[in-house]
């Protein structure tokens, strides 16, 4: 039953962006499963911790761009504290979590439903020289979005360069080590990191000149597979490392050509876990598997609690997330969302392991009734 309707339209290199936000009643959760609700919170909490520390963040921290006005920070605030209370009143009565109760859900949620851009997902299929991609993107269908997974990268490494392991994950340049990105910007005709494609890295060009200190050397595929996922895993000696993008050359994201083509490239840093959005590397927020979401958080704003529903083996599944993360990949794009899975080596154990999960789904922004 639609109660309310919202249309936006942005304009984006001359086109139109058409997509809705509706608010309805959810009909068919079918099973709501494929979560924890522990995960679930932890990423509300850091995800909170994020919003409330990092105000002057106006690229993520705001109500949403392409929302009615009932949709506010405070509400999505509201909504990932009532997360937490629901998980640790049902941690304390030892019982199964409510988050997985239809009934509950439907009683204390309101629920926008997320229609995409199809618009602009075509005009980037009429220009992608990748069939797949193309294929992936033209069929759309009208009520689902686009829904792509993404990983941490397994990694495989040495801490010295070898004739296998040839490709540096490289930190910030040195002449910008104790810049913010701020000041890196105001100086960016004089920095390393601005002056390099990704082709002129892979070539050696830091390396020969001493421009950055290497973290750890990969193959050169495994380089390009963690530039696009940007989270890489790797045990050293037991010890379990983790390295996340930091920040890029400046060059944007070209969706229509795949991931070996593209010129951006990513200097990374070392962190505790697995981490992501967040403008310094000290703030970002810490993450956890089927739980987060990457997605366009200049236009959706940081932290919106969100259900997607699909069919698996003739059984309605719909499963909760939190929009913690982005990427060049959603700048304009209102038809896609990317769910982080897990930890692979490589495309074959990621595809085996995922499967299962459909291209595309319905999806609702959900938030705490008022």
């Amino acid at each position: 039953m639609f109660f309310r309707v919202f249309i936006s339209c942005l304009f984006f290199s001359s086109s139109c962006l058409a997509y809705e936000f509706i608010v309805e009643d959810v009909n068919d959760f079918g099973q709501i499963t494929d979560f924890q609700a522990s995960e679930l919170c932890l990423v509300a909490q850091d995800t909170t911790r994020y919003i409330n520390t990092q105000p002057q963040d106006a690229f993520a921290v705001h109500a949403g761009k392409v929302f009615e006005p009932s949709v506010t920070l405070t509400r999505v605030q509201k909504t990932l504290a009532f997360i937490c209370e629901t998980y640790r009143e049902d941690m304390r009565h030892h019982r199964e979590s409510r988050l997985n109760d239809p009934q509950f859900l439907a009683k204390h949620f309101d629920f926008l439903r997320w229609l995409p851009d199809k618009e602009r997902a075509d005009a980037i299929a009429k220009t992608s020289t990748n069939d797949i991609k193309r294929r992936l993107l033209e069929n759309i269908p009208n009520e689902q979005i686009f829904l792509t997974k993404y990983y941490t990268k397994l990694l495989s490494g040495s801490a010295v360069q070898t004739e296998k392991f040839s490709q540096a994950l490289y930190a910030l340049p040195d002449d910008e080590r104790h810049m913010t990105a701020q000041e890196a910007d105001k100086n960016k005709d004089k920095l390393t990191r601005f002056r390099y494609t990704r082709q002129q890295v892979i070539s050696g060009v830091l390396l020969k000149n001493k421009l950055a200190k290497p973290l750890i050397w990969l193959t050169e595929e495994a380089l390009h597979d963690v530039l696009l996922q940007g989270t890489g895993v790797l045990n050293i000696g037991g010890e379990i490392r983790y390295f996340n993008v930091h920040r890029n050359n400046g060059i944007a994201y070209n969706y229509s050509i795949g991931k070996n083509e593209q010129s951006r490239y990513w200097y990374f840093a070392q962190v505790p876990s697995i981490m992501g959005y967040g403008q310094k590397i000290e703030d970002k927020i810490a993450i956890k598997p089927q739980v987060t979401f990457a997605g366009n958080v200049a236009e959706l704003g940081l932290g919106k609690l969100i259900m997607v529903n699909y069919q698996r083996n003739d059984q309605t599944i719909s499963r909760l997330g939190i929009l913690a993360d982005q990427g060049g990949a959603f700048d304009g794009n209102l038809f896609q969302l990317d769910m982080l899975v897990d930890s692979y080596r490589g495309w074959s154990d990621f595809h085996q392991a995922n499967k299962q999960l459909p291209d595309y789904a319905k999806a609702w922004i959900m938030l705490i009734k008022e």
